[in-house]
């Protein structure tokens, strides 16, 4: 008599793959979550729910790499759930809050801006960097899409906020939305930090860093994604003047090296 087989959702050397998947499957839930809310009325609620998406982007890949759980599959499914969550979610949030407004242009900047997103994950999955040149990993070809998705949501982020200017930032929505759009499938460079080195010495500062940046992100949610927002925005062209000291750097190191072995 055969003994009865235990049922198995996955075999025991690959339960380490479920964990990273969970968060993607997360964040896709959150996604579409946040447009059911956006049609509702409630943009606070929507704009955190892409918050938490971003947050569980940033961790699903890290832990995957951490345990050894990445796959082809998982790599996959975080690209749809990346178009998903910071493709579709937040450009439809902005429509129900002010594109829909501008009529036909308004979707269009819509599509527009989904379009651009799905090209720039397209591109992302296909890019393959050189062991010479390591140290792009450390950047991004183009705004990666959560943070293209955080930052089209900006000028209702700052109506949403306590900050009181004398500021209509709804005007510039689908200028914002557009020139987003383009820095998505660009190839400017942005920093990715995938790479980064820290010293023992520094740890510390950056548990306190990231300790101060989860206080201001739980009291201050909305102020604190603005300035935060702002803050990538200014970092884009330091990250410019890195990414062509860093290649102008290896280019003479590869350069010194082809000419000592000539000679």
């Amino acid at each position: 008599m055969q003994e009865n087989k235990k049922f198995k959702l996955v075999s025991a050397k690959k339960t380490r793959y479920l964990l990273p998947n969970i968060l993607t499957l997360a964040g896709v839930c959150l996604g579409i979550s946040s447009i059911k809310f956006s049609i509702d009325g409630n943009f606070t609620l929507a704009v955190t729910l892409i918050l938490f998406a971003a947050i569980l982007d940033t961790l699903d890949g890290r832990i995957a790499r951490l345990i050894k759980g990445t796959s082809e599959f998982g790599k996959e499914l975080d690209s749809l759930t990346d178009f998903v969550s910071f493709g579709i979610a937040p450009v439809f949030i902005l429509y129900f809050w002010e594109l829909n407004n501008y009529g036909k242009l308004g979707w269009a900047i819509t599509l527009v801006y989904s379009v651009c997103c799905v090209l720039r994950l397209a591109r992302f999955n296909l890019t393959k960097i050189d062991e010479t040149e390591d140290w792009k990993n450390n950047f991004f070809e183009g705004i990666p899409s959560p943070a293209g998705g955080l930052l089209i949501l900006m000028p209702l982020i700052y109506e949403l906020s306590n900050f009181k200017i004398n500021l209509d930032l709804k005007i510039i929505t689908p200028y914002l939305t557009l020139l987003i759009a383009i820095l998505l499938v660009s190839k400017v460079p942005t920093l990715a930090l995938k790479k980064i080195s820290i010293s023992p010495k520094a740890t510390v500062f950056l548990l306190l860093g990231i300790g101060v940046v989860f206080i201001a992100l739980l009291f201050y949610t909305l102020e604190a994604l603005l300035i935060f927002g702002i803050g990538y925005l200014i970092s884009i062209p330091i990250s410019i003047i890195m990414y062509f000291n860093q290649n102008k750097k290896n280019t003479d190191k590869m350069s010194d090296e082809n000419h000592e072995d000539i000679l």
